[in-house]
Parts: structure tokens; C-alpha cells; sequence
């Protein structure tokens, strides 16, 4: 579930694919975020959900959903922006639900057995695992309702 990430000089975490920011066409192509799943610290790209590939010399292009003439779909590719955002923000949630059960246990820790400040701290751990199990199951609800909305 958890993974290590190694950050280096040539990482184009906030660049779309083939955008010249990222070094253009060809970084994205090798660096493997033409398929739309290239991470930066674990976060997701805001274009996860779109079809990522080759459009007018470009192999990483984003490609947006067309209508019948052939035009971008912003009525599609709106809704698939939008659940790749809310996808990074419950992975947000969940690193900081994991630190208030850190800084719940510290407050525990240091307690020193007072009843006021052990129920605080106890506290606060339960509702940051409250937090953590809301944040993971919308984090799921999410994926399956983004699958459903790709296929």
C-alpha cells in the first residue's frame, strides 16, 4: 500500500503530458506518464481519468472526449477532471488523517495519566480513524464510479 518514491531533477510532477514544460512530447513518453498514471509523490494526475495518447505529432497528448462533429466534450471531460481533483484531495485527507493519529498518540504518550488529557488524546485518535475509513471508502467509491464513467 505504501510506496517509495525517489524524486529527481528531470521529474515533471505538475506538467500536463508532452507539455513543453515537462521537456516536451518526448519526456512524457519516456518517462511512462503517457498512460495518465504518473505520480508525484503518490498523488495522481489531474488527467487520470482522460485517454492520454497520440495527437498531431505529440505521443503524449490528453486527449479530450468528442461529440458527434468531432469537437472536445466538455460535458464528459469535465465530470473526469473533476473526480481525478476530488481524487487527490481524499488522498490528502488521508495523510492528514494519518498525522492527527500520529499527533493523537503523542498526546496520549504525553499524558502523563491525566484522565482529561488521556479522553482528549483517545479522542482524537478515534475520530482521525473515523476520518481515515470515510477518506478510504470515498477514495474507492470514486475509482469504481471513474472506471464506470471511462468504459
Amino acid at each position: 500500500m505504501f510506496s517509495v518514491f525517489i524524486i529527481s531533477p528531470s521529474m515533471k510532477a505538475f506538467a500536463a503530458p508532452g507539455d513543453a514544460a515537462a521537456g516536451g512530447a518526448q519526456a512524457g513518453a519516456t518517462n511512462g506518464t503517457c498512460n495518465g498514471s504518473g505520480f508525484f509523490l503518490g498523488f495522481p494526475t489531474w488527467y487520470k481519468y482522460l485517454d492520454v495518447g497520440p495527437s498531431d505529432g505529440d505521443p503524449c497528448a490528453v486527449q479530450l472526449p468528442k461529440d458527434s462533429q468531432g469537437n472536445a466534450d466538455w460535458s464528459k471531460a469535465a465530470p473526469r477532471i473533476g473526480l481525478a481533483i476530488i481524487d487527490i484531495l481524499l488522498r490528502l485527507a488521508t495523510l492528514a488523517a494519518l498525522g492527527f493519529v500520529i499527533y493523537g498518540g503523542f498526546r496520549y504518550i504525553t499524558s502523563q495519566g491525566e484522565p482529561d488529557a488521556t479522553a482528549s488524546a483517545r479522542q482524537t485518535i478515534l475520530n482521525a480513524v473515523i476520518g481515515l475509513i470515510i477518506a478510504l471508502l470515498s477514495s474507492g467509491i470514486v475509482a469504481f464510479v471513474a472506471r464506470t464513467l471511462t468504459s
